[in-house]
């Protein structure tokens, strides 16, 4: 019998306008894919910027976040979305 395993590169995406700059993800990031951006969103807060190229999709971000401001999109969904 063989078994396959399929594993699909995924990466993290914010919703920069539900983000209230708690920066909750930067300290579970163990990329260190996520960083301040220095700007702010139409409600005021700073939010928070996902390097793409550092970004594992390990999901850290997406659990830790109390606004649910993640999503863990797949590479090809994003590719195509371009």
């Amino acid at each position: 019998m063989v078994l396959f395993a399929f594993v699909m590169a995924a990466k993290a995406e914010i919703n920069i306008e539900k983000c209230k700059g708690c920066y909750y993800c930067i300290d579970v990031c163990p990329a260190g894919a996520i960083v301040r951006s220095g700007l702010s969103n139409s409600k005021g807060y700073d939010y928070v910027e996902v390097d793409r190229s550092k970004c594992t999709g390990c999901q850290r971000c997406y659990i830790v976040c109390p606004d649910c401001c993640f999503t863990i999109v797949s590479d090809s969904m994003v590719k195509n979305n371009k």
